[in-house]
């Protein structure tokens, strides 16, 4: 299962990105040109917001099924001298959650907002810290913080 549940993240995460890219994309668009907030764009609102929760439980559970986690959680002492393990015991999930925190945010209040304007304005606002926060906290190949393969 934690194989499986490993494909999977690693597969969402980049379900996430295009559709957070994208959302953010239609909405700078809209905002700087004036467009109308048309139906296309609350889907992609909802369904950004949508694929990010998705991903959310599926870590959550990869979370609770790692041996990774498991042993930091355990041995929480010893473990918090290894900055791999930090890492994904506490930054890594902490501001994943909060990305998906702000981009439920946004995706309520651009839902509520009475005009266009303000309906890509917000998006693009919330979705656009989401999408940055999401990018430090991925264990990018290249990444200072934790390595790890683009696809597993």
């Amino acid at each position: 299962m934690y194989q499986s549940l490993t494909f999977i993240h690693s597969l969402f995460r980049w379900l996430v990105l295009i559709s957070l890219v994208y959302a953010v994309y239609r909405a700078g668009k809209g905002y700087f040109t004036g467009a109308i907030f048309s139906k296309t764009d609350n889907l992609v609102r909802h369904w950004t917001a949508t694929i990010a929760h998705v991903q959310l439980l599926i870590g959550i559970t990869f979370y609770f099924h790692s041996p990774v986690i498991r042993y930091f959680l355990s041995n929480f002492s010893t473990a918090g001298k290894s900055f791999d393990l930090v890492f994904f015991g506490m930054i890594h999930s902490t501001l994943m959650l909060l990305s998906i925190i702000l981009i439920t945010i946004g995706s309520a209040l651009a839902k509520r907002k009475a005009t266009d304007k303000e309906k890509f304005k917000t998006m693009l606002l919330w979705y656009a810290i989401a999408l940055i926060i999401i990018f430090m906290a991925i264990p990018w190949p290249f990444s200072p913080f934790a390595h790890r393969p683009y696809f597993r």
